[in-house]
């Protein structure tokens, strides 16, 4: 097939590939996509196959939460017990048989508030349930710099919480009365180090202390059990701690962006899985991993359950009644003899994906930042891009100096795309005469223009392969621009003070669209009239595709078609004027 007919059915079969698999991400990753909409309620009764209340075993009696806080009502009794060898999904505390008691505002006496350089936390005594994370460094607008995002929040139709606690006689679950020792912590100026302490005790003398471990510029929450067993028997437990969420309420429309939100469980042999939240609901996970952690992660952030080092874990997921949902972990048992003292641990991460701190927190936690499977090309282009703006301090020009980098690595094979596409300008004439005198047959038409190529020396698909390779590493970094949280209200110059947001006056996109319009001037014009007007479209329909695309993703294309257009320039110039290239 000639050329000039190739180029536009390759353009025109990109564009629909595009908008087919926009279409996909809005189905399998939009939020809220293929689900019923968040309830309005949150107060039915839990699931009938969870352990009764009170249920206890080895001996133990079920914790007293006959005491109610000021002002919420505790479920009762919050014992669950199951053999500590075999931990199960089935049998870690999800809910009780009364209906959820309904959250108190803000503010009031019984909700334990913490506030580090990094996060604002609030923390309910009923369990030690992190009901809410506020980011203070990320505002949630540019224009409300006060206003921090909240990353977890109980509220209704939002609801996103971590909840923890201990499976086992003797042990308070996240259902459990804790009484904190204060309700207002701060980290002090120069301190790096920040605990916040809550107690419990059971009848027979088991006291345990749950302390939440904050530290200075750190998205890390040690959770540690201080078990003291005064009792005369041998106590054992099971630290667990998940997410409890309902699906992300479609917010989709013109200019939103999809990526997933769901779980995802790590390990060895697979580091990354998906877990969305229909998988959750066709299929509760028991799955026994050493070395994993259970993350939830959304567009830019995440938070994850990260057990010990080198320790198995039972990771589960579990649907409840009105689309809520459970996803974490079971650590392995703990056993303190009578008279003596032990602790365990786990860990959650809450906070932005960045790699750096990502990486810290646990090992392959940084496949969180999901490049799709191009990852292998994204991981060292962002790794570029960091680079980069570790010198210019600025995302804008890093973007604008990794797309000149990556021109100059495909230099050869653009070289040998507009070269082509020069000497087919070149014979256009040529080939126009070709058509006048066969458009009777188009047979002989295509045996004559293929010996005019072979005479010229001339492959007619020269032009498509260059570009073909290239476009693996267009996706590429085009993941990498949607999935860099740095980027996230990163101003680059004027009117351009977030590259992760649309241009708000559209100018960037209109300049990429006159400049894929001046770049298919320098191209072969098609002889077919509807060829010719499609083409002469297409600058229109990708600058409508473009008009909310992430600012930065907007200026990497726009650079690289004006890299792109002095290249062709000057091949074509040469060719025209008879000169080798």
């Amino acid at each position: 097939m000639p050329v000039e007919q190739l180029r536009p059915i390759l353009l025109i079969g990109l564009a629909v590939v595009g908008f087919l698999l926009w279409q996909e991400w809005q189905e399998d990753f939009g939020p809220g996509a293929r689900r019923d909409p968040a309830p309005a309620v949150r107060d039915t009764p839990a699931p009938r196959d969870l352990p009764d209340p009170g249920r206890t075993s080895r001996g133990g009696t079920p914790a007293d939460t006959s005491a109610a806080t000021p002002a919420r009502t505790p479920a009762p009794g919050a014992e669950t017990a199951r053999a500590p060898d075999v931990p199960s999904a089935q049998d870690v505390p999800a809910a009780t048989t009364e209906p959820a008691p309904t959250p108190a505002p803000a503010g009031t006496a019984d909700v334990v508030t913490v506030r580090t350089d990094v996060l604002s936390v609030r923390i309910d005594p009923r369990g030690g349930t992190i009901w809410q994370v506020s980011l203070n460094r990320y505002p949630i607008e540019l224009e409300e710099p006060d206003r921090p995002f909240v990353l977890m929040d109980d509220r209704v139709g939002l609801l996103y919480v971590a909840e923890s606690g201990i499976v086992g006689a003797s042990a308070p679950d996240h259902h459990a009365v804790l009484v904190p020792e204060q309700n207002d912590y701060e980290l002090a100026p120069g301190a790096d180090r920040l605990d916040v302490r809550l107690h419990w005790e059971s009848e027979d003398g088991v006291r345990i202390a749950k302390v939440f471990e904050f530290a200075r510029d750190s998205y890390e929450i040690g959770v540690r059990h201080e078990i003291d067993n005064r009792s005369s028997l041998s106590w054992t437990g099971e630290p667990y701690g998940h997410f409890r969420r309902v699906p992300p309420e479609d917010s989709g429309g013109l200019g939103t962006i999809y990526t997933y939100t769901g779980a995802v469980l790590s390990s060895p042999d697979k580091p990354y899985e998906k877990i969305d939240f229909d998988d959750m609901e066709s299929e509760n996970l028991d799955r026994e991993v050493r070395d994993g952690w259970m993350a939830m992660i959304q567009h830019y952030f995440a938070s994850a359950w990260i057990p010990e080092r080198s320790v198995a874990a039972r990771y589960y997921t579990k649907a409840l009644p009105n689309q809520e949902f459970l996803a974490g972990l079971v650590g392995p048992p703990v056993t303190v003899a009578p008279g003596t003292s032990g602790e365990m641990r786990l860990k959650l991460f809450a906070g932005p994906k960045v790699q750096s701190r990502l990486e810290a927190a646990a090992p392959g936690l940084k496949r969180t930042v999901d490049y799709g499977w191009l990852f292998f090309i994204a991981q060292p282009l962002y790794i570029a891009l960091e680079f980069i703006h570790d010198y210019v301090r600025n995302w804008g020009w890093a973007i604008i100096i990794l797309t000149f980098l990556i021109k100059l690595a495909f230099y050869h094979l653009s070289a040998a795309s507009y070269r082509s596409m020069a000497r087919m300008r070149k014979l256009s004439p040529k080939i126009q005469t070709l058509r006048d005198r066969h458009a009777g047959d188009r047979q002989k038409m295509n045996q004559a223009m293929m010996e005019l190529y072979k005479k010229e020396k001339i492959n007619p698909l020269g032009g498509c392969l260059p570009i073909i390779v290239q476009i693996p590493v267009f996706i590429a970094l085009y993941w990498v621009l949607l999935e860099t949280v740095e980027l996230r209200q990163a101003p680059f110059v004027f009117w351009l003070n977030d590259l992760a947001a649309h241009d708000p006056f559209f100018v960037l996109p209109v300049l990429m669209g006159a400049s894929m319009f001046l770049q298919q001037r320098l191209s072969p014009t098609p002889p077919d009239p509807i060829q010719a007007k499609v083409m002469m479209f297409l600058p229109i329909i990708f600058t409508g595709f473009f008009l909310f695309f992430p600012s930065g993703l907007v200026l990497y294309w726009f650079v690289n078609n004006l890299l792109s257009i002095a290249q062709q320039w000057v091949i074509t110039k040469r060719i025209e004027g008879g000169k080798a290239t």
